[in-house]
């Protein structure tokens, strides 16, 4: 550990970096997931005595199921509508500013949160979770790019890593400010609900004081004066024109092209493999059974023994793990590379879910077996977060060139936020129909993206993207043919 602290002791910069952009990014959306838990109850209660209040109806369970289901599910919503308008913000506005004017959604978001409970209306509550999902669908995008951009080669795995760790952190800070000795109260939770907004300001203030991506400076505004200045300032006083070389030599390779929108990554033929990988990576993120062991792991608690009121405390030390596991990836990815950690992460998450189906079968019939079931919750949590999670955030500008790096991103926005609105709706139906059974449905997934990726997909350790892009035409030259084929007909 006193190693990888000594290496960012010299870019001091790039921590700021790193701390700034994830407190306004995957912070919040680490948040804003794991918020709503806690105050349910209340929730429910307001949407109850509002329309009492308006209508003189009580309304009946399945209906206030149904609002606070949609409710939850409209922050997938506006995370997809904050995926498509991001490709035509970060070109008008780069990086940098764009996360600066972003924090408007979360601070008007918050503000509604607030004044919820004094207004009685949990239609705000509805808003600011959407305005919450358009910042959340910007932010989750732009901080891994604009943190991949700051880093020197050396240290660009290491340095995205932290965009997992910031989600991590914002769950962590949800399950624990959500307790009944802080916020999570009837009479504070909606101030719990509108925190978001003490995260946003403080971005607000000071990611101004923080250079613009150098390789945006450079390749978009073709402004080189302005990049040296921006590799200076992060990097130190230190001879950084191998570095602007490389992205030059990027650049002129790809002068001839201009950006891509989605339906031109969609349609181009040359990144095929590029792009079944994206689809693979984040479709698996969200597929992948996660969101089902956070469900099963109070049923597994309980069943361990832990008394009812002490449940939420269980899910925090679900989270204190998931943060101790990026912090774990954030040290060994540049000895393992991206590629190691999705596949023995999904991997070993197929081997433990396998596992955790067996154990959950067999926990009414063994007294100790729900003890084992809980061990196993644990580590599936350490294996997405070091893994899967720490890696797909900022794996598109891995495998993509300049031109589609924007475009892919948006696609993989919109994959996981289309996935992530589909789980959220049929998650409770397909737990009451198939029980801990559909833990098989995600370990076929997380073994299907493991292999998938193993053969499939380079190592993308310490290259440039010219050289990634040589090495998916070479490992897949041979399967050109029935591709194109495969291609042709799907054009049809």
């Amino acid at each position: 550990m006193p190693q990888y602290v000594a290496q960012l002791r010299d870019f001091p910069l790039l921590i700021a970096v790193v701390v700034v952009s994830g407190i306004g990014g995957t912070f919040q959306y680490g948040y804003n997931i794991s918020v709503m838990t806690s105050p349910s109850v209340f929730i429910k209660d307001l949407i109850n005595r509002t329309c009492v209040q308006r209508y003189n109806l009580s309304l009946e369970q399945w209906h206030v199921s149904l609002i606070w289901s949609f409710t939850v599910s409209i922050y997938s919503i506006g995370g997809l509508v904050g995926s498509i308008i991001l490709g035509p913000l970060l070109a008008k506005f780069g990086r940098k500013k764009n996360m600066l004017l972003n924090n408007v959604w979360a601070i008007s978001g918050a503000v509604l949160m607030i004044l919820s409970k004094p207004a009685m209306s949990f239609e705000m509550i509805m808003m600011g979770r959407f305005l919450y999902g358009i910042h959340a669908g910007i932010m989750f995008l732009t901080q891994p790019m604009f943190v991949a951009d700051c880093a020197p080669k050396t240290l660009r795995g290491r340095a995205g890593v932290t965009v997992a760790t910031s989600m991590a952190l914002g769950k962590v800070t949800g399950q624990l400010l959500g307790i009944r000795e802080l916020l999570g109260t009837e009479k504070n939770w909606h101030w719990l609900l509108g925190f978001n907004c003490f995260a946003a300001i403080l971005q607000l203030l000071t990611l101004p004081f923080l250079p613009e991506s150098p390789s945006f400076l450079l390749l978009e505004r073709g402004d080189r004066q302005e990049c040296e200045k921006a590799l200076t300032r992060l990097w130190g006083e230190k001879d950084h024109s191998r570095a602007v070389e490389e992205m030059l030599e990027e650049n002129a390779a790809l002068k001839t092209a201009h950006r891509r929108s989605v339906l031109e990554l969609i349609g181009d033929r040359t990144i095929r493999w590029q792009f079944m990988t994206l689809i693979a990576v984040f479709t698996s993120v969200q597929l992948c059974g996660i969101s089902a062991v956070y469900f099963y792991s109070f049923e597994v608690f309980r069943a361990a023994g832990i008394p009812e009121l002490s449940l939420p405390y269980a899910a925090v030390g679900i989270g204190l793990c998931e943060v101790f596991a990026s912090i774990t990836g954030f040290m060994i990815i540049e000895k393992v590379s991206s590629k190691v950690l999705l596949v023995r992460g999904y991997l070993s998450m197929g081997a433990i879910l396998t596992l955790l189906t067996a154990t959950l079968y067999l926990q009414t019939q063994i007294s100790w077996m729900p003890y084992c079931s809980m061990v196993l919750v644990f580590f599936l949590v350490f294996s997405f977060s070091c893994g899967p999670a720490a890696v797909t955030p900022f794996f598109p500008g891995q495998i993509f060139s300049q031109p589609f790096k924007t475009a892919a991103y948006s696609f993989g926005g919109i994959d996981n936020w289309i996935w992530l609105f589909i789980i959220g709706i049929s998650f409770p139906v397909l737990v009451e129909n198939l029980g801990y059974c559909c833990f098989v449905i995600f370990l076929l997934v997380c073994i299907g993206c493991g292999v998938f990726v193993h053969f499939n997909v380079p190592d993308t350790k310490n290259r440039t993207i010219l050289e990634i892009t040589a090495e998916f035409e070479r490992m897949h030259s041979k399967s050109g043919a029935w591709m194109e084929a495969l291609w042709n007909s799907l054009a049809l």
